[in-house]
C-alpha cells in the first residue's frame, strides 16, 4: 500500500504526463480557429476562415483519398496474411515455427527509414516496378501484418481449442467449426486489428516517402510538404485538428471490439 504522500506524488506525476502529451494537441486545435496567421498566443481572435480554406483545398482531398485507399488496401492484405500466419503458428507445431513468428514481427521493430530504403531498392532496382499507390500499399502491408498477427495470435492463445474440439466431437466439419465457433470468437480481435492497422497505415510518412514516387501524395506527406509554407500553415492546423478529433474513433473502436469474448457460453 502506498502512503498518502506517495499517492499524491503519483497523481501529480500522472497529471504532468497527461498535460505534456495533450497540451500540444490542444494548442493545435486552438490554432485551427486562430484569426492570426502567426498563431499568436493567446489568440487575437477566432475565425472559421481556415476551415473553409481547408474544405476547398483540392490537394487535401486528393491526398486524403490516397491515404484512405492505401490504408484499406494495406489492411485487407494484413487481415488475410496476418490471420493465416497467426493460425499456422498458434494452432500447429512445425520446424521453424519460432523463426517464422520472429520474422513476421521484425518489420515493426525496424526503423521506418530502413524499411523504406529496402523497399525502394527492391521495387526500383530488383523488380523494376514503377513507384505508385500499389507499391505504397505493399510497403504499408509489411508492418500492418504485424498488428493483425499479434492481435489474432493473442486471442487464439487465450481461447484455447476446447470449444473447437467439442465442435469436432459433435460431428461438425472443419469449415462448420470455423464458421460457427472459431470466427465468432475471433471477430472482435480481427476488427480491432484491422482498425489499428488502418490507423497505422494512415499515419505513416517515412515508408511512404520511399515507396510513393513523385506522383503520389498521401495526407501525411501533403501536411509535411505544406507545413512550412506561410499561406498554408493555418490550413495545416485545421487538418491536424480534425485528424486529432477523428483519431479518437479508431482507438475507441479498437478497445470496444478488442476485449475477450464470452467463451463460457455454449
Amino acid at each position: 500500500m502506498l502512503s498518502g504522500g506517495a499517492r499524491t506524488a503519483v497523481r501529480a506525476w500522472t497529471v504532468l504526463v497527461l498535460v505534456f502529451l495533450y497540451a500540444p494537441l490542444l494548442l493545435v486545435v486552438v490554432n485551427a480557429f486562430n484569426a492570426s496567421r502567426t498563431f499568436a498566443f493567446p489568440p487575437s481572435g477566432f475565425t472559421l476562415r481556415w476551415w473553409a480554406d481547408a474544405w476547398n483545398s483540392d490537394g487535401m482531398w486528393t491526398s486524403l483519398a490516397n491515404s484512405v485507399l492505401v490504408g484499406l488496401g494495406a489492411t485487407a492484405i494484413a487481415l488475410v496474411l496476418g490471420t493465416m500466419i497467426a493460425f499456422a503458428v498458434q494452432r500447429h507445431r512445425f520446424f521453424g515455427r519460432n523463426a517464422i513468428s520472429f520474422l513476421v514481427v521484425l518489420p515493426i521493430t525496424l526503423p521506418g527509414i530502413v524499411t523504406g530504403i529496402a523497399l525502394n531498392a527492391t521495387f526500383t532496382s530488383a523488380l523494376g516496378v514503377t513507384l505508385g499507390l500499389a507499391t505504397v500499399i505493399v510497403g504499408h502491408a509489411t508492418f500492418c501484418i504485424v498488428i493483425v498477427f499479434n492481435n489474432t495470435q493473442a486471442r487464439l492463445r487465450r481461447l484455447g481449442t476446447d470449444l473447437e474440439d467439442a465442435s469436432a466431437d459433435l460431428g461438425a466439419s472443419s469449415w462448420q467449426t470455423f464458421r460457427f465457433v472459431t470466427f465468432p470468437m475471433m471477430r472482435g480481435a480481427l476488427v480491432a486489428g484491422a482498425i489499428l492497422a488502418f490507423a497505422l497505415s494512415f499515419d505513416e510518412i517515412v515508408v511512404t516517402t520511399f515507396t510513393a514516387g513523385p506522383a503520389v501524395q498521401t495526407l501525411p506527406i501533403w501536411i509535411f510538404g505544406n507545413l512550412f509554407r506561410p499561406n498554408q500553415a493555418p490550413v495545416i492546423n485545421v487538418v491536424a485538428a480534425a485528424l486529432t478529433v477523428l483519431a479518437v474513433i479508431p482507438v475507441w473502436l479498437a478497445q470496444r471490439f478488442g476485449g475477450d469474448p464470452a467463451t463460457t457460453r455454449v
